[in-house]
């Protein structure tokens, strides 16, 4: 079997078995009689006049801003001080007690302190995500300039690649697999901390209105939440994916998949 024949069967396979996952579900929320269960048609329609008319601008706007801002902080930060402390030892050594205290502090924990410090709305929400998701990025980051090739190394030296041709045409693209590792993990904790931070401390977005849906008991509203969320996700890490493939084109393990 070939590799476009077989990549067709794997997609025609997923697409079967979600067909099959939804029509299970479909069926069983016809004839459950929990409260806490909506039929499918029910969660379709409110999907529909929630999410795509009614309040787009006014939930869906605001959290998918506060995720992206948070993300891209994460990533400015932990890039950049994971080169500064893969690069130096002395940094290294002097950081690493702060750094695992710090990351591994639960991230529920520090909304409180973040609500105190900061205040309820956007700022917030914006803060506890990329306090949260630079560390995967920050450690890979940091990971990667320590364990360069040794020939690579000598390689650059030898040549007298310094400076920023150094950072740009050498190290970057190095390590650039395990810095889009991070960052994959990292874009998962923060669609977690987004929807926890809204439900908490903000009075819009996707978390507070499945919160808000839940306390009135509008069953077929907080799964359309739900399921709003669970699209973000997959087009996002989809989304990733493919910008992930095409910057690692060159790399072995892209190449092989």
């Amino acid at each position: 079997m070939s590799a476009r024949t077989r990549r067709w069967v794997l997609v025609g396979l997923e697409i079967g078995v979600t067909a099959l996952i939804i029509a299970g579900v479909w069926l069983y929320s016809e004839r459950a009689v929990s409260y806490v269960v909506a039929p499918v048609p029910d969660i379709a329609a409110r999907f529909r006049e929630t999410f795509l008319f009614a309040q787009f601008g006014s939930d869906v706007l605001p959290s998918l801003l506060r995720f992206a801002l948070g993300f891209v902080i994460a990533c400015i930060v932990g890039v950049g001080v994971g080169l500064l402390l893969g690069r130096s030892l002395v940094l290294r050594l002097l950081t690493t007690p702060i750094v695992s205290f710090l990351r591994s502090t639960p991230a529920v924990a520090l909304l409180p302190l973040a609500i105190v410090l900061i205040g309820i709305g956007t700022p917030m929400s914006v803060f506890i995500i990329a306090f949260v998701c630079c560390w995967p990025i920050l450690l890979n980051t940091t990971d990667g300039v320590v364990e360069l090739d040794p020939t690579l190394r000598a390689t650059v030296e030898s040549y007298g690649i310094t400076g920023l041709d150094r950072l740009r045409l050498v190290i970057l693209p190095a390590i650039s697999p395990r810095v889009l590792a991070g960052m994959r993990t990292s874009i998962s904790l923060a669609l977690l901390l987004l929807v926890v931070s809204e439900m908490i401390g903000n009075s819009n977005g996707i978390g507070n209105f499945i919160f808000q849906a839940q306390q009135t008991f509008a069953i077929a509203d907080m799964w359309a939440g739900i399921v709003l969320l669970g699209v973000l996700g997959y087009l996002v890490n989809t989304a990733f994916g493919a910008v992930e493939r095409r910057l690692l084109r060159w790399h072995v393990s892209e190449r092989r998949a």
